[in-house]
């Protein structure tokens, strides 16, 4: 049957929209919910590349990943029911992690509904706690609209990420409706009041420390609020995994507030009388179970600052509030110029020397000694190369050893999601070819998302994956014997052997049981131009770049034998 030229599909009608917003790449498990997208796809494959991936939740995990290194919105589409159900760890993460994203779900046809249909879900309910925003597009003539509208959503304020269901009959009528213009990012800026309440209570300080952290940030922004601090010789430490947000070389640098935090920094914070947040959210890890300050009265002057005015108060009461964007906030601040500069010279010293002390290469024993592998990898990194990072006990040597000096040269789920590190790294070899990938997962989190290494034999990318293999569940062990020393349970790992699995994807895999094998091995990984994994047969004891198993069952017995 002819139709009107100046129609198009509901699927044209959205692909045309990704274009307009600057859509270059998208992943994707593909499904029969949304043929008509993928269809409208193959007509600008030049445009936009579609990453084929193997499981939904690697496809949402390589979209947030993506997004946190680009600064641009990740795309991720998947097909109703179990591939949404699937996709749904990526909007978690992307939620608690302030990622923009967009997630375009396939969805059941109109006249299908509330009758339970194949694979249905009312996704406006299921995803409303994981999401900025959640809607289901019933006419294909408001497309435009909507698409406008949740990358606005997912850009502007403070990031994250929108899911959209897309009924598949809708996707096939064909509708004339015009273009919207490419969405504007959105944030606030710091009043001229507000700035100058910061400028009088950072020039009454004494023991001031800057806290930095959660989304939205830009090279610039990161680039401003060094020179801010420089000014001001102003000690920084970075939240839970955004070491990148800050020079890790820059003198007033002075570390992370991770799991395992240097506890001569934990100290800094706790004596600081004036502490600045600039973009972190305060959450539970950050703030070591909400206990760094008081609450709701922090108990010393806190500034916060972020870009969702709901979360300024949420849970500690600042003596001084600003809503405002990175960038613009930065910006603002870096103009403030030398506020108290040589006032606190030997405080920003001394935090100073906490981190330095704390970084500096150590060596543990042991037929594998890790401290003594970071360093080996310290020398084969340089600024542009990329680090993710899966979820477990052994992302400290990571977090504790290796510096990050350029924004957006890490990714790492605070949402503290297992199975994030493979898909992740993927997408960073994607985003950059010519870049060196390296990826931390432990042996737990690399099983749950190792199919995504067919992905990256296929899209010819090449991370190098660093793989504890402890043979457990190494976090969870670490609590039990804390809380139940010795008797630890549901946490023991048989393992396949990963150095033949990457092999049978392609790809170029060693197993590495001493010292003295890391670097060649790395050295081979790194040449090999494939994606590579590296099997660092660990000691279980070793749980920690501070303790071990033993340690950690005998201190817990001590101090339930002084109970008694």
């Amino acid at each position: 049957m002819p139709t009107p030229a100046n129609t198009r599909t509901g699927g044209q009608v959205l692909v045309d929209a990704l274009r307009i917003h600057g859509v270059d790449i998208a992943f994707c498990v593909s499904g029969e919910s949304y043929l008509e997208v993928l269809d409208a796809l193959y007509d600008h494959q030049d445009e936009i590349q579609l990453i084929t991936c193997r499981q939904e939740g690697g496809a949402a995990n390589m979209a947030e990943a993506y997004a946190k290194l680009t600064g641009k919105p990740g795309v991720v589409m998947v097909t109703r029911g179990p591939g949404a159900c699937h996709g749904c760890i990526g909007l978690h993460t992307a939620f608690q992690d302030s990622t923009p994203m967009i997630m375009l779900i396939g969805q059941v046809a109109r006249d299908q509904m509330d009758r339970e249909a194949f694979q249905e879900i009312d996704y406006r309910r299921m995803f409303g706690e994981v999401t900025k925003w959640v809607a289901q597009i019933d006419s294909a003539d408001r497309i435009p609209e909507y698409m406008a509208r949740a990358f606005h959503v997912a850009t502007s304020g403070r990031p994250g990420p929108v899911a959209l269901a897309l009924p598949e009959d809708m996707l096939r009528d064909r509708v004339a409706v015009e273009d919207t213009a490419p969405y504007q990012v959105v944030r606030a800026s710091p009043g001229a009041e507000g700035m100058e309440r910061l400028r009088e209570l950072l020039a009454a300080a004494q023991r001031p420390v800057m806290l930095v952290g959660g989304g939205g940030w830009t090279p610039e922004a990161c680039a401003d609020l060094v020179a801010f601090a420089d000014q001001n010789d102003l000690p920084t430490c970075c939240s839970f995994r955004r070491l990148d947000i800050f020079d890790n070389s820059h003198r007033n640098y002075i570390g992370d507030l991770n799991t395992g935090p240097n506890p001569r920094l934990l100290d800094s914070v706790r004596k600081a009388d004036l502490l600045l947040v600039v973009g972190a959210r305060l959450g539970e890890i950050t703030t070591q179970g909400y206990s760094m300050l008081g609450v709701p009265n922090p108990g010393r002057t806190l500034v916060h600052v972020h870009a969702s005015a709901e979360e300024l108060g949420r849970v500690f009461q600042p003596t001084l509030a600003i809503q405002s964007g990175m960038a613009q906030f930065a910006a603002a601040a870096k103009a403030l110029g030398s506020i108290g500069k040589g006032r606190w010279n030997d405080w920003a010293h001394a935090t100073r020397d906490g981190y330095l002390d704390w970084s500096a290469p150590r060596e543990y024993g042991g037929d594998l000694d890790l401290g003594i592998c970071m360093e080996e990898l310290k020398d084969r990194v340089d600024e542009d190369s990329i680090v993710v990072m899966d979820a477990g006990n052994y992302s400290g040597w990571c977090m504790r050893y290796l510096p990050f000096t350029q924004p957006r040269t890490f990714a790492g789920p605070t949402s503290g999601a297992m199975g994030y590190g493979v898909p992740a790294a993927v997408a960073a070899s994607i985003a950059y070819p010519d870049r060196l990938v390296v990826c931390f997962v432990g042996d737990g989190g690399f099983m749950m998302s190792s199919q995504e290494l067919a992905t990256a034999a296929q899209y010819r990318a090449k991370p190098v994956i660093l793989l504890f293999n402890n043979g457990m569940y190494g976090t969870i062990r670490a609590h039990q014997e804390k809380r139940h020393p010795g008797r630890y349970i549901a946490v023991d790992l048989r393992n396949p052997e990963f150095e033949m699995l990457v092999r049978s994807y392609g790809g170029h895999g060693e197993t590495v049981t001493r010292t003295e094998e890391f670097g060649p091995a790395l050295d081979r990984a790194i040449k090999s131009g494939k994606p590579a994994v590296l099997d660092l047969q660990m000691d279980p004891e070793v749980i920690s770049t501070t303790t071990t198993l033993t340690k950690m069952r005998e201190a817990a017995l001590a101090s339930q034998s002084d109970g008694d």
